[in-house]
């Protein structure tokens, strides 16, 4: 089993800056990829960035420029710089870790970010 606790998550000002934090706990060896997705009300959960642990980088096209995703393996965490927040990004964001073995993928319990305008 893997567990992800997500952190850093509030409400900002459109424009502003959170950087979100999660930590990777268990059987961790299992993990290549790393990432976070997001979930706005009414809607589906859709990915947001992703990261391997040789550090390859995927970025949904809404967030290219803005965010940046990033990991750093002797601390099993990942982390997602969010700078230049617009109001739709809010949404409930998840930390994703995807198993190597099986592709089964663990999920954190979520972190709200609201940006009002």
């Amino acid at each position: 089993q893997v567990q992800l606790v997500e952190s850093g998550g509030g409400l900002v000002q459109a424009g502003g800056s959170l950087r979100l934090s999660c930590v990777a706990s268990g059987s961790i060896f299992r993990i290549n990829a790393m990432g976070w997705y997001r979930q706005a009300p009414g809607k589906q959960r859709e990915l947001v960035a992703t990261i391997t642990k040789g550090g390859s980088t995927n970025y949904a096209d809404s967030v290219k420029g803005r965010f940046t995703i990033s990991r750093d393996n002797a601390k099993n965490t990942v982390y997602l710089q969010m700078n230049s927040l617009k109001p739709e990004d809010t949404a409930v964001y998840y930390c994703n870790a995807r198993s190597d073995f099986d592709g089964f993928d663990y999920w954190g319990q979520g972190t709200q970010v609201t940006v009002s305008s």
